[in-house]
């Protein structure tokens, strides 16, 4: 309950990390306001790639064919010679889908296109993002957070349980919190912009002078709409003209060509590359998402599909505090997600350094598949696994199954949603008494699953009586033997799902 509270949580910032916050609070019924100081969404296409373990947050919060329609894939790299020749090329490889990874190929969908379908998604929960509303100042105390904003209305004071920082690299809220933001400038700046053009088709991501600093330039149409997005480093310093005209002088000087013209610019932006992590995600009960907690060069496509994955960790420990659990649960937070954020600012920097030199290619590391959380506070194994393919903290596969009424169904399909769900293989289901928030499912006789094909026997390897517990965001919180129950039952208390009083 909210209480003496306005809400619970205010998320300051409707970009994607603040909408995907958003949703999940809305679906798990957290009172929350969501604002964005600007006057309107973010028209540019900052962040184009959907990688496919966002992918799979997406098909949990029920947008993933959404977005797939409102894109494409990417199309193939073409790199012009001085000759006047040119060579295609994938820029990702692509995976076939296996039964335990359903999503092996990056999607390319524009940031404001991806954003468009999050406030979509959220408006059919009820919410919307309050543009031209700006927090100006807070403070907070033990119990909570009291907020100022500011909009054309007025200002306005309320109290909150928690804020969450979703404001960007500049982000207020971590200036205010004085929390550090160590890293660098790569030493790289750069112009992007999304224009209409005409003199090249759009079947290509071409590419001229590829390894070449000062002439490098790449255009790329942008799936799902009649765009390019123009990409070229320029010098450190000195003023850029982003016009239609500056950009088309651009265009002719890099590829020699006088073919190609700008008709337009939508959205365009001259900045400079940045690495760079938060000293800290939380301060008392102020949280850090998204660019506000890190911030990296865009090669690879990892800053938004980070971004939203943050989202994703915190929006159920927030919900769970506000429900009753220990909000020691919190520190898990920055536990799991700062270090993730650490291996993929080494990822983005390596990859800038790749792009320097004209190699655009991209594998499965980019992927976000492997990251999870085996070290966690919040990962545990009773009796460990040694030897297993599969540990707690790691990110729960899918794998096709049977119910026991003949319907084919997937894990995926079982655990989308808010809630947990607690696998078990051969086991009595009556040793886990059911609770809220916590769904049960069990394979062998009696159970209600039948795994025909062997996928789940594959992907979780589980032995006679071994309970899996899977998290709300899709990662193994636990795997503990049918012996060991009791400290089940223990890891459930801890994360807020104990027996009703």
């Amino acid at each position: 309950m909210t209480q003496d509270f306005s809400t619970d949580v205010l998320i300051c910032g409707a970009g994607a990390a603040g909408l995907t916050l958003a949703i999940d609070l809305a679906r798990r019924g957290v009172s929350f306001r969501l604002i964005e100081k600007m006057d309107a969404p973010f028209q540019g296409s900052r962040g184009k790639g959907i990688q496919p373990r966002t992918q799979e947050v997406f098909e949990d919060m029920g947008i993933l064919d959404r977005v797939v329609a409102a894109g494409g894939l990417y199309p193939p790299s073409r790199e012009y010679h001085p000759d006047g020749s040119h060579v295609d090329s994938p820029v990702m490889t692509h995976t076939p889908p296996t039964p335990a990874e359903p999503y092996g190929i990056p999607l390319m969908v524009p940031q404001f296109l991806t954003e468009g379908v999050l406030r979509e998604r959220l408006a059919e929960l009820g919410h919307r993002p309050a543009f031209g509303c700006e927090l100006v100042a807070f403070e907070q105390n033990e119990s909570g957070v009291t907020a100022r904003l500011a909009s054309a209305a007025g200002e306005e004071t309320l109290r909150v349980r928690f804020l969450v920082g979703a404001d960007g690299g500049r982000s207020f809220v971590r200036h205010a919190l004085d929390i550090g933001f160590p890293g660098k400038t790569l030493g790289v700046r750069a112009v992007v912009a999304d224009v209409v053009l005409s003199g090249l088709e759009r079947e290509a991501w071409h590419r001229f002078n590829e390894g070449s600093m000062d002439a490098q330039m790449s255009l790329c149409p942008l799936a799902g709409t009649q765009l390019f997005q123009l990409q070229a480093p320029i010098p450190l310093e000195g003023d850029i003209d982003l016009s239609a005209q500056g950009l088309s002088a651009m265009v002719a000087a890099r590829t020699g060509r006088n073919d190609i013209r700008i008709h337009s610019v939508s959205w365009a932006s001259a900045f400079q590359m940045n690495a760079r992590l938060a000293d800290r995600y939380r301060a008392g009960n102020v949280l850090l998402v998204g660019d506000a907690a890190h911030v990296h060069p865009p090669t690879g496509g990892q800053g938004l599909n980070t971004s939203v994955q943050d989202a994703c960790n915190l929006g159920w420990k927030l919900a769970a505090v506000a429900a009753g659990a220990p909000k020691t649960l919190l520190d898990s937070y920055e536990e799991e997600r700062r270090p993730v954020a650490a291996e993929v600012l080494g990822l983005s920097t390596k990859l800038l350094v790749d792009a320097k030199r004209g190699d655009m290619r991209r594998g499965r590391e980019v992927h976000q598949l492997d990251l999870g959380y085996p070290g966690s506070s919040l990962a545990m194994e009773q009796p460990e696994r040694a030897g297993s393919r599969l540990c707690a903290g790691d990110r729960a596969p899918d794998a096709p199954v049977r119910g026991a009424a003949g319907q084919p169904t997937r894990l995926f399909q079982l655990f989308k949603g808010a809630h947990w769900t607690l696998l078990g293989w051969e086991t009595d289901r009556r040793g886990i008494a059911p609770r809220s928030g916590l769904h049960i499912h069990t394979f062998g006789d009696g159970g209600e699953l039948h795994d025909d094909g062997g996928h789940f026997r594959e992907a979780y390897e589980p032995m006679p009586g071994d309970w899996v517990l899977v998290r709300p965001d899709g990662y193994v919180g636990a795997i503990v033997a049918s012996a060991r129950i009791e400290a089940l039952e223990a890891y459930l208390q801890t994360v807020g799902l104990g027996l009703p009083h």
